[in-house]
């Protein structure tokens, strides 16, 4: 019996770099080797129509890489990889940042576990505020130059961080970021005011994290149940509904969850789908745990959502309000450590 035709999805271009991927990307955080589900997961996204795969040196501890590589095996001219380097791996001083003996270091581990001769898309996990943004770019743009990688981005930079990279780029006759992965959903709009607007001046690709909101907007999490995410298990905070601010975010849940059931949609449709609404976003990374997640997820591939539907939800949560700015990546240190706010 033939197979059903796969419908076409509606590909958009990555910042200047001329790459074309789907409206949804694969997130890799959650795999590792133990069983093999996450390589069917990859290779349903895959024949979906899924063309980013998107993970982290720090994931699993080198563990997500070494199954992406794995389930690419024969596929890997079929795929966008893209992953990051900056936070802490290992053991010891000097494994974590964006120093250039780092970042060289950490590239040649990357590609090892992926088992590839090149990354297409290597980004700075977090700002690296110890380390000169000209020494990181110099670094980048020498990866670049010898194959390793083809493009480098950033992510969790906050928006003034971009632009200090497109001028210091400029300035020392270096190559540029072409991207930033940043947190964005209907529960955390922030984005909208500052990295989106800065994203879509300097023509900056955007891989949105978090599209789903830790959990808050897969349906696991609704009034009067009791809460079904394996995240409540470590970040028992973002889940105790007993706090005010989790109240306020399940009563937007609940309004948003009309909303979808009005549209015919699921909650988690209507969450992706809001996401890459914005003119400013490339794609939504999702990550899911098994491939029923992963079906649940994939007609948003194909979703655009009515103008009514948007104004409606902007009259629930309106643009750029974040019911959660304190959980942000990029929140400036400044906000929690009271001596940088104080002049001696």
């Amino acid at each position: 019996m033939p197979a059903e035709p796969v419908e076409p999805v509606e590909h958009r271009t990555l910042g200047r770099t001329g790459i074309r991927i789907a409206p949804l990307a694969l997130g890799a955080m959650n795999f590792d080797g133990r069983t093999d589900e996450p390589v069917r997961i990859i290779h349903q996204a895959l024949d979906a129509g899924i063309n980013l795969v998107d993970t982290a040196d720090v994931y699993r501890q080198g563990g997500s890489e070494e199954v992406v590589g794995r389930a690419l095996r024969g596929r890997r001219d079929q795929v966008v990889l893209a992953t990051k380097a900056g936070l802490q791996i290992g053991e010891g001083a000097n494994r974590s940042g964006s120093s250039r003996r780092w970042l060289i270091r950490a590239v040649e581990a990357s590609l090892r576990r992926l088992g590839t001769d090149r990354i297409d898309l290597y980004q700075v996990h977090t700002l690296d505020r110890q380390t000169a943004p000209e020494e990181t770019l110099a670094a980048l743009t020498d990866l670049q130059r010898a194959g390793k990688i083809l493009h480098f981005g950033t992510s969790n930079h906050l928006a003034h961080h971009l632009v200090e990279a497109q001028y210091t780029a400029r300035e020392h006759g270096l190559s540029r970021p072409v991207s930033e992965q940043a947190n964005y959903s209907l529960l955390a709009r922030g984005l909208e005011r500052d990295v989106l607007p800065v994203a879509q001046q300097y023509r900056l690709g955007t891989l949105i994290w978090g599209p789903l909101s830790g959990g808050w907007l897969s349906g696991a999490i609704r009034a009067g149940q009791p809460v079904r995410t394996h995240r409540s298990q470590h970040f028992p905070a973002w889940f105790d509904l007993g706090q005010p601010v989790n109240q306020q975010r399940l009563r937007v849940v609940e309004q948003l969850a009309g909303v979808a059931e009005g549209a015919g949609l699921t909650l988690v449709q209507l969450a992706l789908g809001f996401v890459t609404a914005h003119p400013g976003v490339t794609a939504a990374i999702i990550g899911p745990r098994t491939g029923e997640h992963l079906q649940s997820q994939l007609a948003a591939l194909h979703l655009r959502l009515e103008d009514d539907v948007l104004d409606t939800i902007d009259v629930i949560i309106a643009p750029g309000t974040d019911l959660a700015p304190d959980e942000r990546y990029d929140r400036p240190p400044e906000l929690d450590d009271r001596s940088l706010r104080r002049r001696r």
